[in-house]
This record gives structure tokens, C-alpha cells and sequence, in this order.
């Protein structure tokens, strides 16, 4: 699924080739997931900013277009609405040029609402401060975390402490923190030291245009190589790039999540 570093990395492409166009025309999927994309016509957007893994577009009527990318969901402008059976939503721009958004799995959704009115998707009214904002101190991401017990991952997962992370850089920071996945309560160091580790992880990950395992594509079509960088992250049973302890992996609340046993120590 696409994290912060992939979906801000669309988002800074797109920005200024969306900021003041017309939606003249719009179609979708008829899955109600997507048709809210109709809702958009006759508007102008008027840019494009991301709070999480969301897109929004601020229109011209006091609406806001909100699209989540899913799984397997991309972006990007075309001259024409392209002949390819996995778009879900396209929006005839002015100056001949279609927004189209391509979803494999249909595990995306797109909204059209009312400018920070959010009751119609919980996930978004209900989600922390963005990783990458000023809000998202180390005091109010353990503040965050003490609230809950459940396991440090499915916690940031939840989007409720801080926005934007998921399962990839959620285990390269939990390995750079050196805090095992099965804990459910951490200490405010501990909490300092996470904070830091999402934050430089998010920024490594947007600096290297994103995390292409299978799907991800940016709205120029082009894989993300930061891959190549993950320390933990789908290396189950590779040495340890800190210790060389063989790195392992376990299932927990339905999520394999990979470790160094010497390192992370339970």
C-alpha cells in the first residue's frame, strides 16, 4: 500500500499541472467507492496538498475532492483516457488533458465533501498529526501511544498516533528504534527515539521517490527505488545489517512483521 513518501511524492509531481484547472467532464467504476469522482464537474481546483496517505483538492465551490490510493491506486495526466480495464475515475481537465486514476484492486476510494468535513470518511477525521507536520512531536506521539494497548505497529497502522505510516517504514523505524513488534507499551525515550526513526525513514523513502515492492507507480509511471535501502523490511532470515544476527519474522494482530532478535529484544 502506498505510504507517505509514495503518495507525497505524486503529490508533488501533480501540484502544479492540477493547481487552477477546469473539471469539464468526469466519469467512474459505477462502485460507489468511486463515483463521488462525478461530483467534481464544473469546478476548479484549486491545488492539491496530502494529509496521510490522502490526496485532497481543494475546488473552487467549497468542496474538497479526496482520493486514497489503496493498494494498488495511481495518478497520473494523459492526453486521453487511456484503454485499460483497472481505471476507476478520470476527470477531463481544460487545455485537453484527462486526470486518471487506475486502481487494480479497488481498494482505493474517492470522496467529494464539504471543505474539512470529514464524518463520511472516519479514517481521515479520526487519524493523528501528519509525520512529516510540526504537529507531530515526540511528546504527543507518546502521549499518543499511551492510550492504547495494543502492539506498537497495529497502533501506528491505525493512523492515530501519526498519519501517513504503514507496514514498510513502520518496521524499518521499529528496527532503527530497536523496539520489538510485540510491545505494547514503550517508555518516553523509547517513544523520542521512534519518533525520530519514522521521521527519518519517511524523509529517506520521499527522497528516493518512494518504495516500489510490486505495484507503486508515480504519476510518471516510474518505480520508487528506496527498495534498495530497507534495512529490515522483507529480509527475514538476512543477517542483521547492525549485528549480522539473522533477522526474523512473526505474525502479529494479522501482520508479518520482521525483526533482529539481538536488537529488538522482546
Amino acid at each position: 500500500m502506498p505510504e507517505l513518501p509514495e503518495v507525497e511524492t505524486i503529490r508533488r509531481q501533480l501540484a502544479a499541472r492540477l493547481q487552477d484547472r477546469l473539471i469539464r467532464e468526469a466519469d467512474s467504476h459505477p462502485s460507489e467507492k468511486f463515483t463521488p469522482a462525478k461530483e467534481a464537474i464544473g469546478t476548479t481546483i484549486q491545488g492539491l496538498r496530502r494529509k496521510g496517505k490522502y490526496l485532497i483538492a481543494p475546488l473552487d465551490d467549497g468542496q474538497e475532492l479526496i482520493i486514497h490510493l489503496g493498494m494498488t491506486g495511481a495518478l497520473a495526466i494523459a492526453s486521453e483516457v487511456p484503454d485499460n480495464p483497472y481505471i476507476r475515475a478520470w476527470w477531463q481537465l481544460d487545455r485537453d488533458e484527462v486526470l486518471v486514476y487506475r486502481d487494480v484492486r479497488r481498494f482505493g476510494r474517492i470522496r467529494c465533501v464539504t471543505a474539512g468535513q470529514y464524518d463520511t470518511i472516519p479514517t481521515l477525521a479520526a487519524q493523528g498529526p501528519d509525520a512529516l507536520s510540526p504537529e507531530f512531536t515526540p511528546e504527543a506521539f507518546y502521549q499518543a501511544l499511551r492510550k492504547s494497548r495494543r502492539r506498537i505497529p497495529t497502533q501506528l497502522l491505525s493512523q492515530k498516533p501519526v498519519a501517513g505510516v504503514g507496514n514498510i517504514y513502520g518496521t524499518e523505524a521499529l528496527w532503527i528504534a530497536r523496539i520489538h513488534p510485540a510491545k505494547r507499551q514503550i517508555s518516553r525515550p523509547a517513544a523520542t527515539r521512534l519518533h525520530g526513526a519514522l521521521v527519518e525513514v519517511l524523509e529517506a523513502g520521499l527522497a528516493n521517490g518512494g518504495t516500489t515492492l510490486r505495484d507503486y507507480r508515480n504519476a510518471e509511471g516510474d518505480e520508487g527505488s528506496h527498495q534498495h535501502a530497507l534495512a529490515c523490511y522483507g529480509r527475514s532470515g538476512q543477517p542483521c545489517l547492525r549485528c549480522a544476527t539473522p533477522l526474523q519474522h512473526r505474525t502479529y494482530d494479522a501482520r508479518t512483521l520482521t525483526f533482529c532478535p539481538q536488537c529488538q529484544p522482546r
